[in-house]
């Protein structure tokens, strides 16, 4: 095989959460003193850790928010999740069709990760191989995230391919050495995020879940000519 792992962002890449998210992350931030919209939250904190929205948060106003902070806006997105949550169109259909080593790496808690994909009816496809940026210092667009899941799966960065939805998480799979696929068929994902995501390195973007085994294959040969 020319590829050792396919690495999967989850939110926005398996289940379609990040409207939910960052509804659930404008109202706390905006009960927190700090009025903000979700489309707003999706702008500045797509692919970001909510412990990083934290700290961009922090520096911009020049206090500390709650301790408990994160666990206030997990718990939010958790209740949200319960009536709302859905997988990504297809998404199932592609794991199975691509026969490769496989794990999630997310900007997520583990909580929260574990939440979202057995909901969507996705974590006995994919567990236990599932990585979240609090198992790291820096969450993406860092390279670390993907460093150490490459690491725990015994793969190597250059036959690693990610599938990404976010320019944060486009930049730190670049940065590790992988290559990227940039996916814009999530209810987030505004005209143009095609764009953006090839731009921060994305070598190919594509909106159906359909696509992905042939664009795996396609991948694949790439690594061996390359």
């Amino acid at each position: 095989m020319a590829l050792d792992l396919i690495i999967f962002d989850c939110d926005g890449v398996l289940v379609d959460s990040e409207v939910i998210s960052c509804r659930a992350h404008a109202d706390v931030l905006t009960r927190h003193g700090y009025p903000i919209t979700s489309e707003q939250v999706l702008v500045r904190f797509l692919g970001v850790s909510e412990r990083d929205a934290r700290r961009m948060v922090e520096q911009e106003i020049g206090r500390n928010l709650p301790d408990d902070l994160e666990q206030q806006v997990n718990a939010a997105t958790l209740q949200s999740y319960a009536g709302d949550l859905q997988a990504i169109t297809h998404v199932t259909a592609a794991i199975g069709a691509i026969n490769l080593p496989k794990c999630v790496a997310s900007s997520g808690t583990p909580e929260k990760i574990h939440h979202g994909l057995t909901c969507a009816g996705l974590y006995d496809l994919l567990a236990p191989h599932i990585f979240s940026a609090s198992q790291v210092a820096r969450g993406k667009p860092a390279p670390d995230l993907f460093l150490f899941a490459a690491e725990q799966m015994k793969a190597a960065p250059e036959r690693c391919l990610v599938i990404e939805d976010s320019v944060p998480g486009v930049t730190g799979a670049c940065a590790a050495g992988m290559t990227v696929l940039g996916f814009h068929g999530g209810s987030h994902c505004p005209p143009g995020h095609a764009a953006r995501l090839r731009a921060a390195g994305a070598g190919l973007t594509f909106d159906d879940m359909r696509q992905l085994p042939e664009l795996v294959r396609r991948a694949e040969a790439d690594v061996l000519a390359g």
